[in-house]
């Protein structure tokens, strides 16, 4: 039997998946680290922590499986994307990792965004603009750091980083580099005109290479530290939403895949790529011949703990006899479908798709006496499900309408939010069990990279259980109502959101 590994660096935890050639899962190891959220809109992470997290995981998950060394024939990588790394001449960091989620760079985003490079450069690069893009985060440093940026030999990534600390190479997988806002998707190289932009030029940039790229010689020092063979195979993968939808086996139009954690995302894998002339979604690529186009959003889980946290009484959660997540999802579960008309814009975080707009702020609207906390709660998980929809739309719209969703993340704890969504999308929602998708994503693309499999659409052959929720009639008639209200809305409110993120920023510094 051969064993493979998919090993997942994420924003704030690393997991390592051990799973035979059939794709079973043997055995699995996880370990978190911080988000530095030091500054205003900062969200960065300590690059040696990251590869300190992947070597530790590995040997931990080795361990557990109680294999040889020698059983594992290849490490399969999936990682967060858009991330910004400077480095100096020896590759050693000048900065800590400057994660998707860092929004400094939100005012050189929406200059862009108001130029005439903005339509053209999104039509090449396949990335609308937004700070989350290393493109406009190397802006934003030319003009904060310039001295870091002069010190700057090269700029990386979490994946061209972390191979380069275990090979010595500096590469990065073409599903990195093409959602950097930098690289041309349709010519397959670095965009000129954006690296003008950025103030860099192509060789301070990782070499591009396929998701199927084998990497092998770990330097003497991760030889030491690791617990598997010098040459065996490591593969660069993909980012973690692109390997999802290869795990769970979303790898052609009729099917959509749809995380929902903390952030959400929503993706279809197409044979050719995609470009929406209003920029609403990003298009990147995956494999050779497979693209992936959908949106992320921001404002996930995220939303939904802050509500709890806020509105679900104490006193129900020491009677009940269970956590306050159990008490709100009962709550919602009694509360009648939508919300008594009660609607929630969840952009407590800013939004990337559809509204690609930093300073978007949440909102209640349609409060009245008669409404209460039940009624808020509801409207929340209403709120950032319908979010999702209007995502979910557009891809409809570019791509054509799917079969089935296959969703995964927290969400899924809750039976209520998994029928809300089916119900919401008027789609069957399938949701996997108690299952790592990017970590199988990246090991599938493991076993495609050594011959084990010949497409990374093997997966839907694997033993997945799956949940499958039908929209029911009632709830999806009144669904149908809301969501043009709540897309109205959002089109009203969306003109004040810099005059309100502006305001707030004003009033902070009358309680320094």
């Amino acid at each position: 039997m051969s064993y493979y590994l998919g090993v997942d660096v994420g924003t704030t935890t690393t997991r390592a998946v051990v799973y035979d050639q059939t794709a079973r899962k043997i055995q699995e190891a996880s370990q978190t680290y911080p988000l530095y959220r030091q500054a205003d809109g900062m969200a960065e992470q300590e690059p040696r922590q990251l590869v300190n997290a992947v070597v530790d995981v590995i040997n931990e998950v080795v361990a557990a499986a109680d294999l040889t060394p020698n059983e594992i024939k290849a490490v399969g990588f999936s990682s967060s994307n858009q991330s910004v790394i400077l480095l100096d001449d020896h590759y050693q960091p000048l900065t800590r990792v400057i994660t998707w989620a860092d929004t400094r760079a939100a005012r050189v985003a929406k200059r862009v965004q108001q130029s005439l490079t903005a339509q053209p450069l999104y039509s090449r690069t396949g990335t609308p603009i937004h700070p989350m893009s290393p493109l406009i985060k190397l802006m934003w440093l030319q003009e904060a750091h310039p001295d870091l940026m002069a010190k700057a030999a090269y700029v990386g990534d979490v994946k061209s980083f972390l191979f380069n600390q275990l090979f010595g190479c500096f590469k990065v997988d073409i599903s990195i580099a093409s959602s950097t806002g930098m690289f041309n998707i349709t010519k397959s190289e670095w965009d000129s005109e954006a690296l003008k932009m950025a103030g860099i030029s192509s060789d301070q940039l990782p070499q591009v290479v396929n998701g199927t790229t084998q990497q092998r010689g770990l330097v003497e020092t991760m030889a030491d530290r690791l617990n598997l063979p010098k040459d065996v195979p490591f593969i660069f993968g993909a980012y973690d939403g692109a390997m999802t939808n290869v795990g769970v086996g979303a790898t052609a139009e009729d099917t959509v895949a749809i995380t929902i954690g903390s952030s959400a995302g929503v993706r279809v894998v197409t044979d050719h790529p995609v470009i929406d002339p209003e920029q609403r979604l990003f298009c990147y690529c995956l494999d050779e011949g497979k693209w992936v186009v959908g949106g992320p959003l921001n404002n996930g889980g995220a939303v939904f703990d802050w509500a709890v946290r806020h509105m679900v009484d104490t006193n129900a959660v020491r009677n009940s006899g269970g956590d306050q997540f159990d008490v709100a999802n009962s709550v919602i579960a009694e509360t009648p479908v939508g919300a008594h008309g009660l609607i929630f814009h969840p952009f407590l975080g800013g939004e990337r798709a559809p509204l690609w707009d930093a300073n978007a702020r949440g909102s209640f609207s349609g409060l009245t006496p008669l409404h209460t906390r039940a009624d808020m709660l509801r409207a929340v998980m209403e709120g950032i499900t319908m979010n999702i929809a209007t995502v979910f739309q557009v891809l409809c719209e570019l791509v054509g309408r799917p079969k089935s969703v296959t969703a995964t993340g927290g969400f899924s704890r809750s039976l209520v939010w998994r029928q809300m969504l089916a119900d919401v999308l008027n789609t069957e929602v399938k949701v996997p069990q108690h299952f790592a998708a990017a970590a199988l994503g990246a090991a599938t693309m493991a076993m495609k990279s050594v011959g084990q499999t010949t497409t990374v659409a093997a997966t839907t052959n694997h033993d997945i259980v799956m949940a499958d929720y039908q929209p029911q009639a009632q709830a999806v008639d009144i669904y149908q109502q809301v969501l043009p209200i709540f897309t109205r809305l959002e089109g009203f409110l969306t003109p004040s959101y810099q005059s309100l993120a502006a305001l707030q920023e004003r009033l902070s510094h009358y309680q320094e």
